[in-house]
């Protein structure tokens, strides 16, 4: 069955015995019409409320609502995200890895576009050794401590800016008053920006229970 008001209309006539009326009933299609208009509205009504149950199929704030129930306010919709895309990332977020060094790592990456630098001064692959091979006293790495458990010093880097679409900056060659396009912006307008809080909260979305990660944001 569909929702359509032509066949709800065909549905109801169908249950009436033909007996009862003559081959042109045109004040029986008028009566006939008006409920199936209703009853078409509310099929179209219940088929929607359906759709909106399921991740796969769920659009416009039900979408929203759906990252609202799972993520909070850590996974909101981006200015001008289609469905399509936040449902990926949604369901990205489902299956995320977490509670490991790899997934502030992986999340990081695929925030910023830019690998970071974790240290933990109670790893000895970070840390090095008297005699361990490659890590020592004026060779790259850092002092550890076996008193600071559970912690990373974790460094993230801010990607790298793409600016605002068809629009110069200052001193550019094809920008300036009167000369190219150019028009006062801000940050919103930047398209793709990551802000300082989204990486601080993703650090803290991945980070195992009881640990800690000390977070420095760099350019």
């Amino acid at each position: 069955m569909t929702g359509d008001q032509s066949d709800m209309l065909a549905r109801i006539k169908a249950v009436l015995p033909s007996q009862w009326f003559p081959d042109t009933t045109p004040i029986l299609d008028a009566m006939g019409a008006g409920i199936a208009a209703g009853w078409s509205w509310a099929y179209a009504l219940l088929t929607y409320a359906k759709l909106q149950t399921r991740i796969a199929s769920a659009t416009d704030v039900w979408l929203d609502m759906i990252a609202g129930d799972f993520f909070g306010t850590s996974l909101s919709r981006r200015p001008a995200e289609p469905d399509q895309a936040y449902r990926g990332r949604i369901g990205q977020e489902l299956l995320r890895p977490r509670g490991t060094r790899g997934a502030v790592a992986l999340i990081l990456s695929e925030l910023t576009g830019r690998q970071p630098v974790i240290f933990e001064p109670a790893r000895t692959t970070d840390t090095g050794g008297y005699a361990v091979g490659g890590v020592g006293y004026g060779v790259a790495g850092g002092w550890g401590s076996l008193a600071l458990p559970y912690q990373a010093f974790v460094t993230a880097f801010r990607p790298a800016g793409s600016g605002i679409a068809n629009v110069a900056g200052w001193g550019g060659p094809v920008g300036g008053y009167g000369v190219g396009t150019i028009e006062y912006g801000n940050l919103s307008m930047v398209q793709g920006q990551v802000t300082d809080a989204d990486i601080s909260a993703a650090v803290a979305a991945v980070m195992p229970a009881a640990s800690i990660a000390w977070t420095r944001i760099s350019n």
